[in-house]
């Protein structure tokens, strides 16, 4: 997936765009402020970077040179400083974070997808929450091991030795948040059998 660009990038080319485009168009600098009304040093200014791109300028621009405005300016990508926006990867999985690495608890969406994975138990210090958003999920949790599907959640304790991942053929989408909160274990699904 190719990224947008940020607002600073999206108008940093804005200039060498708009050049380019009189260019291929052939037309010149005095046709195109005659057919604008405005003036070629303003063009030349606007063209170079150093006149700040308005939409004043850049639609009658975009009008007389027969080019859509989207070809000029390219969409920017909004970036919320919020929530950190790269996933990471890990034996397969998608880790993507839906907090801020010091908050409390932190929120993830994790994808697992389905293969063949030898459950290795482990322990640490906090809380995880789950919740399965799509596929199926396969969770051990001490001497349990069960099955969550979509719409089912588990709190539990990670001092209890646990693992999980996908179960069956498909991948699964669950949301996690692990913090050091809450006290028990919550389970909404059936035990294996």
């Amino acid at each position: 997936m190719e990224s947008q660009p940020t607002i600073g990038a999206v108008i940093e080319q804005i200039a060498p765009r708009l050049r380019r485009a009189r260019e291929r168009k052939n037309v010149s600098l005095t046709a195109l402020s005659r057919a604008t009304g405005i003036s070629t040093s303003t063009l030349s200014r606007l063209e170079s970077g150093q006149r700040k791109p308005s939409l004043e300028l850049l639609l009658p621009v975009t009008a007389a040179l027969g080019v859509p405005l989207d070809e000029i300016v390219a969409a920017p990508r909004i970036v919320d400083p919020r929530v950190p926006q790269e996933p990471t990867r890990k034996d397969g999985r998608v880790l993507i974070p839906l907090s801020r690495q010091q908050s409390e608890p932190r929120a993830y969406k994790m994808i697992i997808p389905a293969h063949d994975e030898e459950p290795h138990l482990r322990t640490h210090a906090g809380h995880e929450w789950l919740y399965v958003l799509r596929g199926r999920l396969r969770v051990q949790l001490g001497g349990k091991d069960f099955v969550m599907g979509p719409g089912e959640a588990a709190e539990f304790d990670c001092q209890i030795p646990h693992w999980f991942g996908a179960a069956g053929r498909g991948g699964v989408e669950v949301l996690s948040l692990f913090g050091k909160q809450g006290e028990r274990i919550h389970l909404r699904t059936r035990a294996r059998g």
